[in-house]
Protein backbone atom coordinates (compact mmCIF):
# COMPACT_ATOMS: atom_id res chain seq x y z
CA UNK A 1 0.00 0.00 0.00
CA UNK A 2 3.10 2.25 0.10
CA UNK A 3 3.39 1.94 -3.51
CA UNK A 4 -0.52 3.25 -3.96
CA UNK A 5 0.38 6.03 -1.10
CA UNK A 6 3.23 7.35 -3.29
CA UNK A 7 1.51 7.13 -6.63
CA UNK A 8 -1.59 9.24 -4.78
CA UNK A 9 0.94 11.81 -3.51
CA UNK A 10 2.77 12.09 -6.82
CA UNK A 11 -0.71 12.52 -8.86
CA UNK A 12 -1.54 15.35 -6.26
CA UNK A 13 1.54 16.92 -6.72
CA UNK A 14 1.44 16.68 -10.05
CA UNK A 15 -1.81 18.75 -9.96
CA UNK A 16 -3.71 15.05 -11.49
CA UNK A 17 -5.49 14.91 -8.19
CA UNK A 18 -6.73 18.13 -6.66
CA UNK A 19 -8.08 16.66 -2.70
CA UNK A 20 -9.24 19.25 -1.15
CA UNK A 21 -7.58 21.80 1.85
CA UNK A 22 -7.78 21.98 5.47
CA UNK A 23 -7.06 24.85 7.28
CA UNK A 24 -5.30 23.89 10.43
CA UNK A 25 -4.52 26.40 13.38
CA UNK A 26 -0.99 27.70 11.73
CA UNK A 27 -2.37 28.61 8.78
CA UNK A 28 -0.14 26.72 6.94
CA UNK A 29 -1.68 24.49 3.80
CA UNK A 30 -2.62 20.96 4.12
CA UNK A 31 -4.09 18.97 1.52
CA UNK A 32 -5.45 15.91 1.87
CA UNK A 33 -5.89 13.33 -1.66
CA UNK A 34 -6.50 10.24 0.43
CA UNK A 35 -6.92 8.52 3.82
CA UNK A 36 -5.44 4.66 3.91
CA UNK A 37 -6.46 2.27 6.41
CA UNK A 38 -6.12 -1.40 6.59
CA UNK A 39 -7.37 -2.49 3.34
CA UNK A 40 -9.85 0.56 2.85
CA UNK A 41 -9.01 4.27 0.74
CA UNK A 42 -11.09 7.08 0.85
CA UNK A 43 -9.75 9.28 -2.21
CA UNK A 44 -11.20 12.64 -2.76
CA UNK A 45 -10.92 14.44 -5.74
CA UNK A 46 -13.01 16.77 -8.04
CA UNK A 47 -16.10 16.01 -9.69
CA UNK A 48 -14.47 16.56 -13.34
CA UNK A 49 -13.77 13.48 -15.71
CA UNK A 50 -10.15 14.59 -16.20
CA UNK A 51 -9.67 13.84 -12.63
CA UNK A 52 -11.48 10.80 -12.35
CA UNK A 53 -9.59 9.42 -15.34
CA UNK A 54 -7.08 10.39 -14.09
CA UNK A 55 -7.79 8.11 -11.12
CA UNK A 56 -9.03 5.31 -13.10
CA UNK A 57 -5.29 5.13 -14.48
CA UNK A 58 -3.52 5.37 -11.23
CA UNK A 59 -5.56 2.15 -10.35
CA UNK A 60 -4.86 0.19 -13.20
CA UNK A 61 -0.85 1.07 -12.87
CA UNK A 62 -1.28 0.10 -9.24
CA UNK A 63 -2.93 -3.43 -10.52
CA UNK A 64 -0.33 -4.04 -13.19
CA UNK A 65 2.83 -3.05 -10.61
CA UNK A 66 1.39 -4.72 -8.00
CA UNK A 67 -0.88 -7.84 -9.15
CA UNK A 68 -3.58 -6.80 -7.08
CA UNK A 69 -7.29 -6.58 -8.07
CA UNK A 70 -8.76 -3.09 -7.57
CA UNK A 71 -12.75 -4.82 -7.16
CA UNK A 72 -14.48 -1.04 -8.03
CA UNK A 73 -17.69 -2.86 -7.88
CA UNK A 74 -17.72 -2.90 -3.95
CA UNK A 75 -16.63 0.71 -4.39
CA UNK A 76 -18.79 3.85 -4.06
CA UNK A 77 -18.50 7.33 -5.18
CA UNK A 78 -19.98 9.85 -2.96
CA UNK A 79 -21.03 13.40 -3.76
CA UNK A 80 -19.87 16.49 -1.83
CA UNK A 81 -22.49 19.09 -2.96
CA UNK A 82 -24.44 19.21 -6.01
CA UNK A 83 -22.87 16.83 -9.19
CA UNK A 84 -25.30 16.94 -11.58
CA UNK A 85 -23.51 14.03 -13.59
CA UNK A 86 -22.36 11.70 -10.69
CA UNK A 87 -23.79 8.86 -13.00
CA UNK A 88 -21.88 9.61 -16.26
CA UNK A 89 -18.64 9.85 -13.59
CA UNK A 90 -20.04 6.47 -11.54
CA UNK A 91 -19.98 4.51 -14.95
CA UNK A 92 -15.88 5.27 -15.72
CA UNK A 93 -15.35 3.40 -12.56
CA UNK A 94 -18.07 1.08 -13.20
CA UNK A 95 -19.37 1.79 -9.27
CA UNK A 96 -22.13 2.43 -7.10
CA UNK A 97 -23.53 6.13 -6.11
CA UNK A 98 -23.72 6.80 -2.92
CA UNK A 99 -24.95 9.57 -0.64
CA UNK A 100 -24.01 11.73 2.83
CA UNK A 101 -24.65 10.36 5.42
CA UNK A 102 -23.31 7.23 5.30
CA UNK A 103 -20.94 5.08 7.96
CA UNK A 104 -16.97 4.46 7.26
CA UNK A 105 -15.44 2.47 9.01
CA UNK A 106 -18.08 1.74 11.61
CA UNK A 107 -18.38 5.72 12.57
CA UNK A 108 -20.79 8.33 11.08
CA UNK A 109 -19.52 10.42 7.94
CA UNK A 110 -21.48 13.08 7.28
CA UNK A 111 -23.73 13.19 9.94
CA UNK A 112 -24.61 16.15 12.23
CA UNK A 113 -22.11 15.04 15.07
CA UNK A 114 -24.61 16.88 17.72
CA UNK A 115 -27.75 14.82 17.12
CA UNK A 116 -27.85 11.79 19.63
CA UNK A 117 -29.85 9.54 17.12
CA UNK A 118 -26.38 9.80 14.86
CA UNK A 119 -24.84 7.70 17.98
CA UNK A 120 -27.16 5.93 19.11
CA UNK A 121 -26.22 2.47 17.07
CA UNK A 122 -22.73 3.74 18.31
CA UNK A 123 -23.89 2.91 21.72
CA UNK A 124 -25.88 0.17 21.09
CA UNK A 125 -23.05 -1.44 19.77
CA UNK A 126 -20.45 -1.02 22.66
CA UNK A 127 -23.07 -1.99 24.79
CA UNK A 128 -23.25 -5.74 22.85
CA UNK A 129 -19.25 -6.08 23.04
CA UNK A 130 -19.28 -4.81 26.81
CA UNK A 131 -20.42 -8.49 28.64
CA UNK A 132 -23.50 -7.95 31.00
CA UNK A 133 -21.24 -9.77 33.86
CA UNK A 134 -18.90 -6.76 33.51
CA UNK A 135 -21.24 -3.79 33.76
CA UNK A 136 -23.03 -5.63 37.00
CA UNK A 137 -19.55 -5.63 39.03
CA UNK A 138 -18.23 -1.92 37.80
CA UNK A 139 -18.96 1.25 39.50
CA UNK A 140 -20.49 3.52 37.22
CA UNK A 141 -17.04 5.99 36.92
CA UNK A 142 -15.75 2.06 36.26
CA UNK A 143 -18.39 1.47 33.32
CA UNK A 144 -17.68 4.89 31.42
CA UNK A 145 -13.82 4.05 31.84
CA UNK A 146 -14.99 0.97 29.72
CA UNK A 147 -17.50 2.61 27.55
CA UNK A 148 -14.80 5.04 26.41
CA UNK A 149 -12.11 2.68 25.87
CA UNK A 150 -14.36 0.52 23.62
CA UNK A 151 -15.60 3.74 21.99
CA UNK A 152 -12.11 4.79 21.17
CA UNK A 153 -11.04 0.80 19.50
CA UNK A 154 -14.04 0.35 17.42
CA UNK A 155 -11.67 1.70 14.48
CA UNK A 156 -9.62 -1.12 14.94
CA UNK A 157 -11.94 -3.70 14.64
CA UNK A 158 -13.81 -3.29 11.68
Amino acid sequence: MDAFNRMLSRAMEGSFLSGFRVDNLNNSLLKISHLLFVDDTLIMCDANVDQIYNLDHILLCFEAISGLKVNLQKSELVAMGEVPYIEELANIFGCNISSLPLHYLGLPLGAPLKSKAVWDWVVEKMEKRLASWKKIYLSKGGCLTLIKSTHSSIPTYF
